[in-house]
């Protein structure tokens, strides 16, 4: 029921072009996922039972958290605004916090 409420807070503020709040796993596409030939950061949600990834907009939100996923994933909480460009799901991103695990 979370979930799909979630999916349901995506799907309306991406439509409507506001901010929107995405918890994932956090990696490199280049060190960590092996995609392409550049660093960029990619974020991994679960919505309504389904993996979508994120790809987050370079600016100085990414730039401070990008060195440390070259070498781990991290749990991230990211804020921003998401547009679909060449049918992925791009995200620029206003906040970016790292997840600390609970003890």
């Amino acid at each position: 029921m979370m979930g799909a409420l979630m999916l349901g807070l995506t799907t309306l503020a991406f439509a409507s072009g506001g901010p929107v709040t995405v918890t994932g796993d956090g990696a490199c596409t280049k060190c960590q996922l092996k995609e392409g030939k550049t660093c960029e950061v990619a974020l991994t949600a679960v919505e309504d039972g389904k993996k979508v990834t994120y790809y987050l907009r370079d600016n100085a939100q990414t730039k401070e958290i990008c060195k440390q996923l070259c070498t781990e994933h991290k749990q991230l909480r990211v804020t921003g605004t998401v547009q679909s460009v060449d049918g992925r799901f791009e995200l620029t991103p206003t906040k970016i916090e790292v997840i600390k695990p609970s003890l």
